[in-house]
C-alpha cells in the first residue's frame, strides 16, 4: 500500500486539471463531477448526449492523469470530504485498485446486466470500451505488407534497418507497461522479441502519438503495440500509415470507471454510468469518440462485435480483476524494468 500511495503522489504533483463545466440545459441545475483521463474535447459529445437525456444536470468535467484521480479520490476520502460522482480512467489497474481499497461502492445500473463477465468486477469496476493493441507500419515500406504475427516480427527484425522499429517506453507508460505483461503471459518467446527489438535499435516513447507520427512520416517502418483506439482514425486520413492486427494474438484494454464510495451525488454517478453502459452511450463512445464500444448492440469495423467475428479467441481481453493488482507491485515492476532495460541494451 505505501508503495502504491508514493506512486500516486508523484504522479499527481503538480496537477495539471482542465476543468470545463457544462451548464445544464434547463434552469433547473444539478452538479455531476468527473474525474476524467479522457481529454476533455473528445468528452464533449458524450457529455452532451447524456444532457440531451438528463438536461437538468450540469457538468463539471476534470481531465487529469491516471495517477492524479486516484490520489484525488483517495486524498479526499480520507480527510472525510466529498469527491467525483464518477472516475473515468485509462488505468484499469490503479481503477480496480481503488475499487479493491474501499474507495467504490457498488453501482446499480441497469446495464450490466448484458455486459460480459470479464468486463465487470463486483458491480464496481465497469470497462466501457474494447481497444486493441496493434501493429502500425510505414505502407511505402511494405510493399507486399507488414509481419503481422510476433514471429514473423522477429524475422524481420533481424535485417531490419537500425531505429525504424518503435513501441512504448514501458518505464512511463502504464498501458505500454500492462500491454507487455499480457504478452509475457501468451506469447513464450516475448523477451525473444524484445531483444530483437533491442537489436535492431528500437526507439522508445511515452505515448501512442509519438510512434503513430513518426510512422506516418516514415522515420519509423514500424510500431509495435500501438493502441488501436488512437491509431484506427488516423490510418483511415494518412494515406501513408497502415495498421494491422497481430494475427497470432491480440491484447485488447479497456478504459473503466466506478462511482467513488465518498461521491458527492452518487445517484448522478450511476446516471452517467448507467448511460455509458447503454446502447446509446456505447454508439457515442464509437462513432463520435472513435473509441471501440464493448456493447455487441453496437456495428462497425472497429467495434467489439466485428473483432469478435473476425478474430474470435484470438482476441485477449484484460478482465477486470484483482489479477490486475500483480502489475502494481514493487518488486515485481523492478525486476520487469531491470530485464526490459537489459535486453534493449544488450540485445542478447
Amino acid at each position: 500500500m505505501w508503495f502504491f500511495r508514493a506512486l500516486l503522489l508523484c504522479l499527481a504533483l503538480p496537477v495539471r486539471a482542465d476543468v470545463v463545466v457544462f451548464p445544464a440545459p434547463s434552469a433547473k441545475e444539478q452538479e455531476l463531477i468527473i474525474y476524467s483521463s479522457l481529454d476533455s474535447p473528445l468528452a464533449r459529445p458524450l457529455v452532451e448526449a447524456f444532457q440531451a437525456d438528463h438536461p437538468e444536470v450540469a457538468v463539471r468535467y476534470e481531465d487529469l492523469l491516471t495517477g492524479e484521480i486516484a490520489a484525488r479520490v483517495m486524498q479526499e476520502t480520507d480527510a472525510g470530504k466529498p469527491t467525483a460522482d464518477l472516475v473515468f480512467s485509462s488505468a484499469m489497474d490503479v481503477t480496480v485498485k481503488l475499487a479493491n481499497d474501499g474507495y467504490a461502492s457498488e453501482a446499480g445500473v441497469a446495464g450490466v446486466l448484458d455486459w460480459p463477465e470479464w468486463a465487470v468486477w463486483r458491480d464496481m469496476v465497469f470497462a466501457l470500451t474494447f481497444e486493441p493493441a496493434v501493429i502500425v507500419y510505414h505502407k511505402p515500406s511494405f510493399p507486399d505488407g507488414p509481419p503481422d504475427t510476433r514471429a514473423a516480427l522477429i524475422q524481420w527484425l533481424e535485417t531490419a534497418p537500425k531505429g525504424s522499429i518503435g513501441t512504448y517506453d514501458i518505464a512511463r507508460s502504464a498501458v505500454g507497461y500492462l500491454f507487455l505483461m499480457r504478452d509475457e503471459e501468451h506469447f513464450a518467446d516475448i523477451w525473444t522479441l524484445v531483444r530483437a527489438m533491442g537489436r535492431a535499435g528500437v526507439q522508445v516513447f511515452p505515448t501512442s502519438q509519438d510512434v503513430i507520427d513518426r510512422v506516418n512520416a516514415g522515420t519509423l517502418k514500424l510500431g509495435y503495440n500501438v493502441l488501436g483506439s488512437y491509431a484506427a482514425d488516423q490510418a483511415s486520413r494518412l494515406p501513408d500509415l497502415g495498421l494491422v492486427l497481430p494475427r497470432d494474438y491480440v491484447v485488447v484494454v479497456s478504459r473503466v470507471a466506478l462511482v467513488p464510495k465518498a461521491a458527492r451525488s452518487p445517484d448522478l454517478g450511476e446516471a452517467f454510468l448507467d448511460f455509458l453502459l447503454s446502447r446509446e452511450g456505447q454508439t457515442v463512445l464509437a462513432e463520435r469518440l472513435r473509441l471501440p464500444a464493448i456493447s455487441l448492440e453496437v456495428a462497425g469495423k472497429d467495434s467489439a462485435a466485428a473483432m469478435q467475428e473476425a478474430l474470435g479467441a484470438k482476441l485477449r481481453p484484460v478482465p477486470v480483476s484483482p489479477g490486475l493488482l500483480a502489475y502494481l507491485d514493487a518488486a515485481s515492476r523492478a525486476r520487469v524494468l531491470a530485464q526490459w532495460n537489459a535486453a534493449l541494451e544488450g540485445g542478447e
